[in-house]
């Protein structure tokens, strides 16, 4: 074939296969599309149904015990899909390139980030080391990165996430590759700087005709920047088609839900009426917090900042990484302290309190993390986990701690057999449940929830939104809600704090603030949450 008639990347009647103990189970089942030119095409689906598998087969990449049991797989007319490892890397980086989900784990902390991205032009160019330096500052700059001859003597430890995340991208284009596969490349970043990443992918696409494959499970992602979507469920292919098509008419149910759960696609739905008192139940006023780098430097993390929030309410946080949200919840649970201000906690002034006096006022609030992967105790049942505070605060008989649990685990909806497994037998969705279950088997008031959400698909992060709603409605919770997706904050929360640079620059009713933003900052933020409207070029 000819470059001009065949597409960039042709995948035909593919499936992949793990082996673990003694067995195969195969996961992707018979997938085929293309890629063509300058095109970006989306595989969309919940964790576990197979689109980054999809995507590890096509650049040789699947783990040790995966393999490719039929199908093959189309490079620029070449049939790749047999290539041994050494004949990959020939290609891989400079006819297809990926761009990988998790920044802080994909780059080498014990190297530069200017010998990071002089590698690849070392394995597949010849230059001088003067060219491949002054390429390498070229690259840093054209992925928009401030001040690149510093950054490019830095190490990732140094960099913020967004800037490592450009770090990636400045290397994946390093060769002007045929293909980007960009496998969930924004989902760990906040909104302003996940639109700046794609905008860079989505301007290199134009300029270059790359073409892309977008692996996500953010559906309002998909939908402002692909040309065609794919929707994966458990291996198979449910349908796909142009953009347009299947965001108007969506022929599978699975299809229709996914968009249905979206917070970003679907309308804002108002949180249910709470009950109000007269007292709130939290109150910051006037904090600041400064933190010392050494040599002389430092930085205000807040300050001077304030806000309440009404009993059986919502208030949410939003910003952008360091500006100062997770240094003011580390403050209201009294990991740290405020260097001035107020911070009440149901009338009690926890900034005089020390001691046992200070560890009894954490029964009224408590902490549920982000990331349900990472904190739960992998070696403890659930059982444990959920009993784990009961155990540190309340000297209850065994049989008043299995109740307590127990009831806990009910308040959630896991099911009880459950309780008797450990953390990685559960879905993401079910070891969040987890989390806020051992977060209520205390009683407490007050809950934070720090990017609660942030870490599930759209289905069960709906299905989560779902539950504490009604766990709000159910026991008068209030809740302070950390998070960067802005979608979900116009869903849940009553009241909202912007913060930028420790400064809070925008606070109020949820819809006030949305509808008519005090600062450009915050107008940015909305403007930036991704939506139906097509964010690229469709010529």
């Amino acid at each position: 074939m000819s470059e001009s008639i065949h597409p960039v990347l042709q995948v035909d009647n593919l499936s992949i296969a793990y082996r673990s103990g003694g067995q195969r189970k195969r996961v992707v089942h018979n997938v085929s599309f293309r890629v063509n030119r300058g095109e970006v095409v989306a595989l969309v689906g919940e964790s576990g149904s197979g689109k980054t598998t999809t995507a590890q087969a096509i650049i040789g990449l699947l783990a040790g015990n995966g393999e490719r049991e039929s199908g093959e797989i189309w490079l620029n007319g070449a049939e790749i899909g047999g290539w041994s490892q050494k004949r990959l890397d020939g290609v891989r980086g400079a006819v297809v390139s990926l761009i990988p989900q998790d920044p802080g784990s994909s780059l080498n902390p014990v190297k530069t980030i200017g010998q990071q991205v002089e590698e690849v032009l070392q394995l597949h160019q010849r230059l001088s080391r003067q060219e491949r330096q002054q390429r390498v500052v070229a690259l840093l700059t054209r992925v928009g990165l401030s001040h690149p001859e510093r950054r490019a003597g830095q190490y990732p430890h140094q960099l913020s996430g967004g800037m490592k995340q450009r770090v990636l991208i400045a290397i994946a284009i390093a060769l002007k590759p045929a293909l980007i596969i960009a496998d969930e490349p924004t989902s760990a970043l906040d909104v302003t700087v996940q639109k700046r990443i794609l905008d860079l992918i989505d301007e290199l696409r134009r300029e270059s005709g790359t073409a892309v494959l977008f692996v996500t499970h953010d559906l309002a992602v998909a939908a402002a920047r692909a040309d065609r979507i794919l929707v994966f469920r458990q291996g198979e292919v449910q349908e796909q088609g142009l953009t347009d098509d299947i965001l108007r008419r969506p022929q599978h149910p699975y299809t229709r839900q996914l968009f249905a759960d979206a917070p970003a696609l679907s309308a804002a739905i108002p949180p249910p009426p709470a009950a109000h008192f007269s007292q709130p139940a939290i109150e910051i006023a006037g904090v600041s917090r400064h933190f010392s780098l050494g040599g002389g430097e430092g930085f205000q993390a807040l300050n001077n900042v304030s806000f309440s929030v009404a009993r059986g309410t919502t208030h949410a946080l939003v910003g952008e990484s360091g500006s100062g949200k997770t240094t003011l919840a580390r403050i209201l649970l009294g990991f740290q302290q405020a260097d001035s201000g107020r911070v009440t906690i149901d009338g009690i002034d926890a900034t005089q309190l020390k001691g046992e006096a200070l560890r009894q006022l954490r029964r009224k609030i408590q902490l549920v993390y982000q990331n349900p992967f990472a904190s739960l105790d992998p070696s403890q049942t659930l059982f444990r986990v959920i009993e784990e505070p009961l155990l540190n605060f309340e000297p209850l008989s065994r049989d008043e701690r299995r109740q307590r649990v127990e009831e806990a685990a009910i308040r959630v909806a896991l099911p009880l057999p459950l309780l008797e497994r450990k953390p990685h037998e559960l879905s993401g969705g079910q070891r969040q449940r987890v989390a806020i279950a051992r977060a209520l088997v205390l009683r407490p008031q007050i809950l934070v929830l720090d990017e609660a959400t942030s870490a599930l698909d759209v289905t069960i992060q709906a299905q989560i939104l779902a539950l504490l709603r009604q766990l709000q409605q159910d026991l008068g919770l209030t809740y302070l809600f950390i998070s960067h997706d802005l979608a979900t904050v116009r869903q849940l929360a009553h009241s909202v704090s912007v913060l930028r640079a420790g400064q809070q620059i925008d606070y109020g009713n949820t819809g006030d603030v949305f509808s008519n933003p005090v600062s450009d900052y915050t107008r940015e933020l909305i403007a930036a949450i991704p939506t139906l409207t097509r964010a690229k070029d469709t010529a």
